[in-house]
């Protein structure tokens, strides 16, 4: 009787494991064949439109890139006793509380290093560490470079280097002074998601970005970019790479100068030239609030990333500036912020523009708003390219795998945080959802991002993934 207890107990048990184990590969099927249809209906969509012959211009500036590991260079020293933020970084020290309280909040941040010799020393440390790389860096020409390779004839502002012109893709015309000084360098200080930094953890895959760059911060290729404009005619200018003049040691009254010049150049387009500003991390309030006056209410598109929209938000709303945001926030909650922002800049109508679009990009969806009477088209297009985009430009690998890929969208999501808000329920064989409110007169597009599980770049995503999505629209 024992013996036969005992071998019914351990064919049960046998049954019981054996479940499991089916019933944990059906629900991996079942989550591999959802993948794969939200896949190939997005593919679908991406087919039906190609890039027409729009030239695009893109300021301002370029740099080089040293890419390295923060477990390689930052991992082997001691962990700081607390995180703290400054507004400049002078000290090794000051380096590593700030990097761990961006790494402990999954949130992309680039800072100014005020002390050279520091600076001069890590990218010194850097350059010897294996996996090390370097690629071409900023902004405009990271946005430059993917117009490009979409189809546009573009035009960037931007010092001639020989390895920016190495770098760059033949069709982009380089409108700037040329020399054979050195390039300025940024580092690029990456991590993936799920480290650990002694008591501190990461969320998700992201950067710290630090630099000592004094050419870029200046604009000095706003001029010698605006004397070719008029003769190429652009339909779209692309404004970007002014959270370099971030907490850089201008002379007094200097950087409002530059801010003005940028905007002269925005007002200087014809109304069928648009123009796009692409957001970065601000932090510090004074420029934030000279770009609220003096660049953002000459954009027609605004494009920026789930820390950035809180950031403008809080400067709109309140005057200030949040420094960390949520790094995975909720469809509803932005929603309402980006309606907020568009109803607040698409009010203002200067020198005959007003914001007509919005694009957000998180690490799982893709945001676009419209205004239903301007030029901008093909929203739905607009945001699966964009979400597409995310996942290839992160993996490295122009074609998707939902090996390496998952959804962090919810089966369904909420239209605002008001109660009685209507709520759109998830389709995998139409997965980006496009709906229009306030009468008609505003068109938004959600697209989720199959987010890449084998993170190659996180450094110039938010730039691909925006003229990814500009292209399409103009």
């Amino acid at each position: 009787m024992a013996t036969g207890r005992v071998v019914s107990s351990f064919v049960s048990i046998l049954v019981i494991v054996a479940a499991f184990w089916y019933s944990r590969d059906d629900g991996h099927a079942m989550l591999q064949s959802r993948l794969q249809d939200v896949l190939n209906a997005m593919l679908e969509v991406e087919q039906q439109y190609a890039v027409g012959e729009v030239r695009i211009a893109v300021g301002y500036g370029a740099c080089k890139d040293v890419f390295v590991h923060g477990s390689k260079l930052l991992g082997p020293l001691s962990p700081p006793q607390r995180t703290a933020h400054f507004s400049a970084i002078q000290s090794l020290s000051q380096l590593k509380e700030m990097y761990a309280l961006f790494y402990t909040a999954g949130s992309a941040a680039e800072r100014f290093v005020s002390n050279d010799t520091l600076f001069a020393e890590l990218v010194e440390m850097a350059s010897a560490l294996p996996g090390m790389y370097s690629a071409l860096g900023g902004n405009a020409p990271v946005m430059a470079s993917r117009f490009a390779k979409e189809g546009a004839k573009v035009m960037l502002a931007a010092r001639r280097t020989p390895y920016i012109l190495e770098q760059l893709p033949e069709k982009v015309i380089v409108a700037g002074e040329e020399t054979t000084g050195s390039d300025d360098i940024h580092l690029i200080i990456e991590y993936k998601a799920g480290e650990s930094w002694g008591a501190y953890h990461t969320p998700r895959a992201n950067r710290f970005i630090i630099h000592s760059d004094d050419s870029n911060p200046t604009l000095s290729t706003v001029e010698s970019f605006g004397e070719r404009l008029s003769k190429f005619r652009p339909h779209l200018l692309v404004v970007g790479g002014l959270q370099m003049m971030d907490n850089f040691p201008f002379l007094p009254g200097m950087r409002e100068e530059r801010l003005r010049a940028v905007r002269d150049q925005m007002m200087s387009m014809p109304p069928s030239t648009r123009v796009h500003f692409e957001m970065a991390s601000f932090t510090e309030t004074e420029l934030l609030a000279g770009l609220v006056e003096h660049v953002i209410p000459y954009a027609d598109s605004l494009g920026m990333n789930e820390q950035e929209l809180p950031n403008l938000h809080s400067m709109l709303r309140y005057g200030n500036v949040s420094l960390v945001a949520d790094f995975n926030p909720r469809v509803a909650s932005v929603l309402d912020q980006m309606r907020d922002i568009f109803r607040q800049l698409g009010e203002l109508r200067v020198s005959g523009r007003r914001l007509t679009r919005l694009h957000l990009h998180t690490l799982a969806f893709q945001a676009v708003m419209v205004a239903t009477d301007s030029p901008w088209t093909h929203t739905l297009a607009a945001a699966t390219k964009a979400a597409l985009t995310a996942n290839r430009h992160v993996c490295g690998n122009p074609q998707i795998s939902i090996e390496t890929a998952r959804m962090l969208m919810d089966d369904g999501f909420t239209l605002s945080e008001a109660s009685g808000s209507g709520r759109v329920i998830f389709d995998n064989q139409h997965p980006v959802s496009c709906w229009k409110e306030q009468g008609g007169r505003v068109e938004v597009c959600i697209a989720p991002v199959l987010v890449c599980t084998t993170v190659r770049h996180t450094a110039g995503g938010g730039d691909n993934i925006s003229a990814a999505g500009l292209v399409l629209q103009v």
